[in-house]
């Protein structure tokens, strides 16, 4: 490689930092604002100034404007960092795949959510409370059918792992399980079992792993 390639590269990659970090300083500032004041309360110029950038970055960062900026925080929220890492590089997601047998790997997956859920539940709350209040922001109404869509989507790749390895239940096509999964690990199953009926997040994960493998695994033979 030559010197000016280098020096592109190394360019490029401090670049690619530095848009990382405004990203996850803006998702933090964001985050504490709308948990704290909610979504309807939390304005543009507000998470500027927590998260110590221009409104322009701002809106640079988020060209979709305020429902732009929940998805942000949803996102980051969810993978735990600005990384642009999909969720299937992650080492918690290798660990399910190296994984042999499929009762612990649904045990890694029910850990793997449970860890997720922790951290997204205050903002799916949030958010799910303002598109109550407010039908007609269709922005930010199609924040959360995206997604919900998305969480569908990555159910199939745990169903059709499992599928693809002989484990599923001979009646259960891999897209009806990736439905069982989807709705196992809502949002919503995670905050009435843990704050309504007051479970820990260890009971929690207990009790998913078990439904996953009663649910989708074939009997043993």
């Amino acid at each position: 490689m030559t010197e000016q390639k280098k020096r592109r590269a190394y360019s490029s990659a401090l670049r690619q930092e530095h848009a990382q970090a405004t990203r996850q300083k803006i998702a933090t500032a964001a985050r504490e604002l709308m948990i704290a004041k909610g979504y309807a309360d939390t304005t543009m110029a507000e998470v500027a100034r927590e998260a110590g950038v221009a409104v322009q970055t701002l809106y640079t960062s988020c060209p979709g404007g305020k429902p732009a900026l929940a998805k942000l925080v949803y996102d980051l929220t969810l993978a735990g960092d600005a990384r642009p890492t999909p969720q299937s590089d992650r080492p918690e997601v290798q660990a399910i795949i190296d994984e042999s047998d499929p009762a612990r790997k649904l045990a890694l997956y029910a850990a793997m959510a449970t860890g997720i859920l922790r951290r997204v539940m205050p903002v799916h709350r949030v958010l799910r409370a303002a598109a109550a209040a407010s039908p007609a922001d269709a922005g930010l109404q199609d924040v959360l059918a995206g997604i919900e869509r998305d969480r569908l989507r990555g159910s199939r790749g745990p169903a059709e792992h499992l599928h693809a390895l002989g484990a599923l239940r001979p009646d259960l096509p891999p897209a009806r399980a990736a439905e069982q999964i989807y709705v196992l690990t809502s949002t919503e199953n995670f905050e009435k079992l843990t704050e309504v009926c007051e479970w820990s997040a260890a009971e929690y994960e207990e009790w998913l792993a078990t439904l996953l493998a009663a649910a989708l695994l074939a009997p043993a033979s």
